[in-house]
């Protein structure tokens, strides 16, 4: 995953996503469905950026699989328990008002049954009347050719190119990032390669009401994918 790049994720990604707007969205949502709802485990936590916000408004809690990225939120993040492991294996033995799941890191489980399984144990995590979001990945109806992207960071002491290119695979999509990272050590190219699985809309929704949920889909999401 971000094995390689996790101490450049937060300036490539705070350089493009509303991190503070997005988690306000998702309070608002939670307030909506649980009122009162105190509590929160934020699954696929990444380095705590919509923790960070999400933290001022509930009891928080994080996991996610990669300790660098892990390592990084504590220091974010000093007063939030953070545990190491993966959606579908965490147990962390209690249960709470909101669980989340972002930036479609759902995507990162391969397959129907393990999907499955990730929203089960996301779902077992839940107080009852709490509520589960998941912010989708495309699904392989939304597949279409991608042009290159970039993203490019421009601070004193760190310049970064980063450009991605993604193609398909039967039902995975298969995206390589380069990337250019300039300190004053030097200039350092590596690539990175993301797996993901195109889950559908209908194996969401099934599995949502499987592990006992009663689903709603809104398209737009936090940032048009749902």
């Amino acid at each position: 995953m971000f094995s390689k790049s996790a101490h450049l994720y937060d300036a490539i990604y705070t350089s493009f996503k509303n991190y503070e707007m997005e988690a306000e969205r998702v309070h608002a949502i939670i307030q909506e469905h649980v009122p009162g709802a105190s509590t929160l485990l934020d699954v696929a936590c990444g380095t705590g950026l919509h923790l960070e916000h999400l933290s001022s408004h509930y009891e928080a809690e994080g996991v996610d699989l990669d300790p660098q990225m892990l390592d990084i939120a504590r220091q974010r993040l000093p007063g939030v328990p953070l545990t190491v492991g993966g959606m579908a294996e965490f147990d962390l033995q209690r249960s709470f008002d909101a669980v989340t799941c972002l930036f479609s890191s759902i995507g990162y489980l391969l397959s129907a049954e393990m999907l499955n399984k990730g929203i089960t144990n996301m779902t077992r995590h839940l107080r009852p009347g709490g509520v589960l979001i998941v912010e989708p990945w495309i699904t392989p109806d939304q597949w279409l050719p991608k042009h290159p992207e970039a993203v490019f960071v421009d601070h004193p002491s760190l310049k970064i190119a980063r450009m991605g290119r993604m193609r398909r695979r039967g039902e995975h999509s298969l995206l390589t990032f380069h990337y250019l990272v300039g300190t004053k050590d030097g200039v350092n190219y590596f690539t990175e390669l993301h797996e993901s699985r195109l889950h559908s809309h209908s194996e969401y929704l099934a599995c949502l009401a499987s592990a006992g949920l009663s689903p709603e889909f809104d398209p737009e999401g936090l940032m048009g994918r749902g």
